[in-house]
């Protein structure tokens, strides 16, 4: 009878731990699924909740083995490696502008990230892509290279990518060349050199809270349209003259560790100047290496009733892009050295029309000399 009673206790006991072994699963299969970029949503689920689960989740991206990253560990190391550098605290002569211009097109839109998920077509939310004409999940620093582009400079292979903008369901894509920045971030501009082939990073996160979107040191004056700056979510509305657009400049860490072309978050081998004594900006010591800064300025035909705006990550506040950088290294050697080193305000050709005495760093065609 004892021997009968303890078996089917035993027996229960074992029921119970099957079952909620199950609801375990159950869960963890929940929320795997939702961060599945082909997970069904609710027909409860609001849009702009559902698409922000989509595969947008970067903490959660772990690395996996790619064309340029074969052992998957996510770090990416610079061959060779920039060392013996210390950040610059010299203090040149002033000049109000030192940048230039890279003016590319929207070409595709896709569900693809070659830096947060390589190798893994349909894994990310949808992103829109500008400059290399090639881009998607597989791309590499080669196959960036042996690509065509949409900058008006044909040297400039690079990859520049963003969430997509939707209005309702309707996606919205920028029309014409966009303005993305190359400028000094450092006091010392003479100190900026160019990027290092196959350098990639993300700038700011689908994960951001508003606050931090708001404090962002890469914030400069939030969403805009017609006359209203400094929305940190899309307004309610936006006049409707012909010519209003959403816009926003985001601006992008300028100072490199030296070691690493990326690394497993896609943030760590970059930072941000930091202040040193009346108005002056540093590379911190940790990241020495004083880089281009890259402003995004984009701008998306839309106004009047934004309340079905939204981006394929979410809210407003969880705008962020990406950079992979496949420049030809003499075009851009060229315009970093006669803009942003020469203190000028260049266009796409390196010219500055306030100083045309100084000429263009490429021809007419965009293209060196």
């Amino acid at each position: 009878m004892a021997e009968r009673l303890f078996r089917r206790t035993t027996l229960v006991s074992a029921l119970v731990f099957v079952a909620s072994l199950a609801l375990v699963v159950m869960g963890l299969t929940a929320i795997t699924d939702a961060g599945r970029a082909d997970a069904a949503p609710s027909a409860a689920e609001p849009a702009a909740v559902t698409h922000a689960m989509q595969g947008h989740l970067m903490a959660a991206a772990q690395p996996v083995p790619s064309g340029d990253d074969p052992d998957g560990d996510g770090y990416i190391p610079a061959d060779p490696p920039v060392t013996g550098v210390q950040p610059s605290t010299d203090i040149p002569p002033h000049r109000y502008f030192h940048e230039f211009q890279a003016n590319c097109s929207v070409d595709h839109t896709a569900s693809d990230d070659p830096i947060v998920f390589p190798g893994q077509p349909g894994k990310s939310h949808n992103h829109t892509f500008m400059g290399n004409d090639t881009t998607d999940a597989g791309s590499t620093t080669a196959s960036l290279g042996s690509g065509g582009t949409t900058c008006k400079a044909p040297g400039d292979l690079s990859a520049y990518w963003m969430p997509t903008l939707y209005n309702g369901d309707q996606e919205v894509r920028p029309v014409g060349p966009q303005t993305i920045y190359y400028k000094a971030g450092v006091t010392d501009y003479t100190s900026v050199r160019p990027f290092p082939k196959g350098l990639r990073f993300v700038v700011g996160s689908p994960m951001q809270t508003a606050d931090q979107f708001r404090d962002h040191p890469g914030m400069v004056e939030g969403w805009e349209c017609g006359n209203l700056y400094h929305n940190y979510e899309f307004p309610a509305t936006c006049p409707t003259s012909q010519d209003t657009q959403l816009n926003i400049r985001f601006q992008a860490p300028s100072c490199w560790d030296g070691k690493n072309l990326d690394t497993p978050d896609h943030q760590a081998h970059m930072a941000y100047p930091v202040a040193q004594g009346a108005n002056q900006d540093v590379c911190p010591v940790s990241h020495p290496v004083a880089l281009p800064m890259i402003e995004f300025k984009m701008a998306w035909p839309v106004n009047g009733d934004m309340s079905q705006v939204r981006l394929a990550s979410g809210t407003g506040h969880s705008f962020h892009y990406d950079f992979f950088n496949a420049w030809d290294d003499a075009t851009l050697d060229a315009l970093v050295d006669h803009c942003i080193i020469g203190g000028l305000q260049c266009d796409a050709r390196g010219y500055d029309q306030t100083n045309p005495e100084a000429g263009a760093a490429l021809n007419e065609n965009y293209e060196l000399p």
